[in-house]
């Protein structure tokens, strides 16, 4: 497993706890910007929270966590060729 993997294996273990430091991360940036920025701080928090939803890997995989031969994590899995 490679450090992509873990990295990804930690967040959906954690997910609750990332959502939270998005959100206070977001928040210190509003206080130290007196708001300025809230609309764009909104927005980064949501795309960070929807890049953590779409790279956490779910706990059951089909193959076990493993990448097929050939393949590198994260990678569409390679179309085989058609039968000739």
């Amino acid at each position: 497993m490679g450090f992509l993997d873990k990295a990804k294996e930690m967040l959906a273990n954690n997910a609750d706890k990332v959502d939270t430091v998005i959100s206070k991360a977001g928040d210190i940036v509003d206080q130290k910007t007196q708001d300025k920025y809230a609309s764009t701080v909104d927005k980064v928090q949501d795309a960070a929270r929807k890049a953590v939803q779409d790279n956490a890997v779910p706990d059951n995989t089909d193959a076990g966590g493993e990448v097929p031969p050939g393949q590198v994590s994260g990678q569409p899995p390679t179309p085989h060729a058609p039968p000739t």
